[in-house]
């Protein structure tokens, strides 16, 4: 019962801040909800004692990328922000919608073909239909057909760009000032 209670607060928590999220107009706000939103996600991971799953998504997202998040909206100027007002109206909302409709179905798609999934419940390491976490851990960092070691430094490769482009815009936007 106490497990139930504990998920009912973590979904208010994590519903409440991801509507705030995406309904706010300042952007500081956004990332504050959206880091609410990462450490309630990290709290349903430890509820389900997936301990390494939950520590992860605090360090890496709520920690890194939130960061990341804040250091880029602080690199962007007032001025930028301030003409930042757009309006959806007519052909891009029915664009948006079609796009979302697509990526939607593409997903199911994916699930519904993928054999990758149902070959791991049927190891013998899983206990009633569940997966074990060293099976996940496993897959996750093999090498093999699905695993995610190359996709993972890929990220981290394009993180690391980021950063180095953010730093170089800001360089090149003191120098400006200081010219001026």
């Amino acid at each position: 019962m106490a497990k139930l209670i504990i998920f009912a607060i973590l979904a208010v928590v994590i519903l409440a801040s991801a509507v705030f999220c995406v309904s706010t107009k300042r952007i500081m706000r956004a990332a504050t909800a959206l880091l609410f939103v990462l450490f309630g996600v990290a709290g349903l991971y430890f509820l389900l004692d997936y301990t390494f799953l939950g520590a992860a998504q605090i360090s890496i997202y709520a920690g890194g990328i939130t960061v990341m998040y804040v250091f880029a909206i602080q690199l962007v100027s007032k001025r930028t922000l301030q003409g930042l007002s757009e309006r959806w109206l007519g052909k891009k909302t029915i664009l948006a919608a079609a796009i979302s409709i697509l990526g939607i179905g593409t997903i199911l798609c994916v699930f519904l073909k993928n054999q990758a999934l149902t070959g791991l419940v049927s190891k013998p390491g899983c206990m009633n239909g569940e997966l074990l976490m060293d099976i996940i851990g496993k897959n996750l960092m093999s090498a093999d057909k699905y695993g995610y070691v190359l996709p993972f430094e890929f990220i981290s490769v394009f993180l690391l760009a980021c950063i180095i482009g953010g730093l170089v815009i800001l360089n090149i936007r003191k120098n400006e000032e200081v010219e001026e």
